[in-house]
C-alpha cells in the first residue's frame, strides 16, 4: 500500500482563531453550532465538516459569511474525512474549547490557535487523514524571570487570573 504526504497551510486572517478537530458524524454541525452560540452570545464564527461517506459533502455553518467561506475552503483543502474546522470572531478558543469537547460526537481537537496552522494529511487509496498539526513556530529558549512575571501579569491583565 503507498501513502502519500501532504501538508496544507489553514488561510486565515492573523486576528482569527482556529479550532481544528475530527467527529464521527453529520449530526456534528448542527451540535457544534449550538454549542458555539449558546456559549458566547454574539459570537461570530464559520464552521466546515467533511463528510466521510454516503454523498461526501463538506457540510457547513455559522453566524459570519466570510468566515464561513473561508471554513468551507480550508475543509475542501484538507479533504481528510470527518475533520472539521471552525474559526472564529468575537471570541477566543477558551470561551468554547470546553464545549466543544463535550459534543458528543467530538473525537479529538488537534488545535486551537490565532497562530499559522498547517494540517499534515495522509493519502492512501480509501481517503485522507490527518496526522497532526503544526502549530505556530518553535520556542527560542526558556523562560527566565522576568519572561514569568510577565507571563503573570498579562494573564491578570487580561481577566484569566486573579
Amino acid at each position: 500500500m503507498e501513502i502519500k504526504f501532504e501538508v496544507v497551510k489553514i488561510e486565515k486572517p492573523d486576528e482569527i482563531n482556529a479550532i481544528i478537530g475530527q467527529s464521527h458524524f453529520i449530526k456534528t454541525v448542527e451540535d457544534i453550532h449550538e454549542a458555539l452560540v449558546t456559549s458566547v452570545p454574539g459570537i461570530k464564527f464559520g464552521m466546515a465538516f467533511c463528510e466521510s461517506s454516503g454523498p461526501r459533502l463538506v457540510r457547513f455553518t455559522g453566524t459570519d459569511d466570510e468566515l464561513i467561506e473561508l471554513a468551507k475552503k480550508n475543509a475542501l483543502k484538507v479533504g481528510a474525512g470527518h475533520f472539521f474546522i471552525i474559526l472564529l470572531r468575537n471570541a477566543y478558543p477558551i470561551n468554547v474549547l470546553n464545549t466543544i469537547k463535550s459534543v458528543q460526537e467530538v473525537v479529538t481537537i488537534f488545535a486551537a490557535s490565532a497562530n499559522p496552522i498547517e494540517v499534515i494529511v495522509a493519502e492512501t487509496e480509501q481517503g485522507r487523514g490527518v496526522m497532526g498539526v503544526i502549530d505556530g513556530q518553535p520556542p527560542l529558549g526558556i523562560e527566565g524571570d522576568e519572561d514569568v512575571a510577565k507571563r503573570k501579569q498579562f494573564l491578570r491583565k487580561i481577566g484569566y487570573k486573579l
